[in-house]
């Protein structure tokens, strides 16, 4: 996997805390990186090589995300094999929801995903997915604490065109974008949207670094977030007015509801 490395530095090292971060929090990031290096990704039911444009970033951009020496470019490419079925075709047959109501395609979703182990399916109108989608454009980069114990570990979110999330550490994703190792995965299908107006999401849990009710949670929160939108908006184009501490307060409460 590669995610882009365009995420700004001053962004990832308020987000991870500098070496203020508690030890229960390291714990618990040791914990899940030692789950992700035990068990290598297992082999895709529906396998797709993700690629992104293949122009190099020139010295400019390097210098303002500060990532790299200067004079130093790097090819923009990915090596991810997206763990999930890549069209809405791969899991049903569209072809028999032509005279299904929104309703009716919604509990098929819902009913298909229930009790499946490390993949659940979410269910949105059509306008408020394209919504999530048009924003997630705009925004690719967020990021979410997940909370073990007493402590917290960061996971950082890329939205990469036409429809899908990819999560990992954060804390790997500082080190080496191109190694981090996504832990889920999130896809939005809006085939539906205009005609059904539904439009259906997948999360599937691909590593054991993170439990299934974590990536649960992870998923909806990421969609409250872009839905609600200012603070993702705030992260991505004015990252050092990103409250870090707040934000993680906040998201701790929820969690714990």
């Amino acid at each position: 996997m590669m995610l882009s490395s365009a995420l700004s530095r001053t962004a990832l090292v308020r987000a991870l805390g500098g070496n203020s971060a508690k030890s229960a929090a390291k714990e618990a990031l040791q914990r899940s990186r030692a789950c992700i290096t035990a068990k290598p990704m297992s082999t895709p039911r529906c396998l797709c090589t993700l690629t992104s444009s293949s122009h190099a970033m020139t010295m400019h951009e390097h210098n303002r995300y500060n990532l790299l020496p200067n004079n130093q470019v790097i090819q923009k490419r990915s090596n991810f094999s997206y763990a999930g079925p890549r069209k809405l075709s791969d899991i049903l047959k569209t072809e028999l929801l032509e005279d299904k109501s929104a309703t009716e395609i919604s509990d098929m979703w819902m009913t298909y995903h229930e009790g499946k182990e490390n993949v659940h399916g979410i269910v949105m109108d059509g306008k408020k997915g394209r919504n999530l989608l048009s924003k997630a454009a705009q925004c690719p980069f967020f990021i979410q604490p997940v909370f073990r114990g007493e402590g917290h570990f960061m996971i950082v979110s890329q939205f990469q065109t036409p429809n899908y999330f990819l999560l990992a550490l954060l804390e790997d994703y500082k080190m080496d974008p191109a190694a981090a190792q996504p832990l889920l995965t999130i896809s939005v299908f809006d085939d539906l949207a205009e005609t059904k107006d539904v439009v259906l999401l997948r999360c599937d849990i691909i590593n054991r670094g993170i439990e299934d009710d974590e990536g649960y949670k992870l998923c909806q929160s990421l969609i409250d977030d872009y839905l609600e939108f200012e603070g993702v908006h705030m992260f991505n184009k004015k990252p050092e007015a990103f409250n870090v501490d707040e934000f993680v307060k906040e998201k701790e409460q929820k969690w714990n509801e």
